[in-house]
């Protein structure tokens, strides 16, 4: 049952990072950001009291710059490929940190999907160099996020912590997202459409993800987040139209397979530990 719980949270992230990038015609990319993150804000502090450290904030930063360049990167790469190539920052971040040969193997094969996926685009054409590099900052921009939400988790801080750096985040993007947007980013119609993004993309994977990690094993649950490329992948198609071709699904395939064999790597000692739900929490990210 936890299984399906995380699995869900993956995919409602991806629909609702599908959702977000209908936004851009009508609010770009910073607008959608900023109403995404705003939304997200109001209703974490609605449910939890934030609370602000010197952790909070430097979570709150990372969360700003994550999204902040990922949506930049969304508005010119598709879905699945933008997500692929973001996904080297956590990857690589636990080769990193393991500094298990083994583990570099993975980060190695993950690589390769990603420059299999730089040959070609859904449209036969060349990817758009901005794009991946955006992608690619905004892979080291989660790789901090994960560094700093350990660092919220360590202080006990929790949702409370969360919340705080969620209200950070949406106000350090709100000023860019209003002088590009304006008056647009209050419109009933964009209105709705954020508060969907928000849900997809913060609450209801939050909610699942909590759930699940009170008995999920965490090698099971980096298994399944493993799976984000290709549930991106399959959001692109089904909302956005974005059919990648059979090149570009091999990419995200070997990305894939990178990520559930870095996933499926046991540390010494964790055999039959339950996984700790704020540990683990924060190597989720909400796109």
């Amino acid at each position: 049952m936890s299984v399906f719980l995380v699995l869900g949270s993956v995919i409602s992230l991806q629909f609702g990072a599908a959702f977000a990038n209908q936004l851009f015609g009508q609010v770009g990319a910073p607008g959608a950001t900023a109403l995404r993150l705003g939304i997200a804000a109001l209703v974490l502090a609605v449910v939890v009291r934030p609370k602000f450290r010197q952790e909070t904030l430097v979570l709150g930063m990372t969360m700003a710059g994550m999204n902040g360049t990922f949506y930049l990167a969304l508005d010119r790469i598709p879905l699945g490929v933008a997500v692929t190539i973001e996904f080297l920052g956590p990857l690589g971040l636990a080769a990193v940190l393991s500094r298990r040969a083994r583990d570099f193997v993975w980060v190695g094969l993950a690589l390769v999907g990603v420059l299999v996926l730089g040959w070609r685009e859904h449209t036969g054409s060349e990817l758009d160099l901005v794009g991946v590099a955006l992608a690619l900052i905004a892979a080291a921009f989660w790789a901090c996020y994960v560094l700093a939400g350990r660092e919220v988790a360590m202080a006990g801080l929790g949702t409370g912590g969360l919340a705080g750096a969620s209200v950070i985040a949406a106000a350090l993007t709100l000023p860019y997202g209003l002088s590009t947007a304006g008056a647009a980013l209050f419109e009933p119609k964009v209105l709705l459409l954020g508060t969907l993004v928000a849900l997809l993309a913060s609450a209801i994977p939050y909610t699942l993800e909590i759930r699940a990690l009170k008995t999920l094993q965490p090698s099971t649950f980096g298994v399944v987040l493993a799976l984000e490329p290709a549930a991106a992948a399959l959001a692109g198609a089904l909302l956005l139209g974005q059919h990648l071709g059979v090149v570009s699904l091999l990419g995200i395939a070997l990305v894939v397979m990178a990520g559930v064999g870095a996933a499926l790597r046991k540390a010494p000692g964790s055999r039959g530990k339950p996984a700790r739900p704020d540990a683990d929490l924060v190597l989720h990210v909400p796109q």
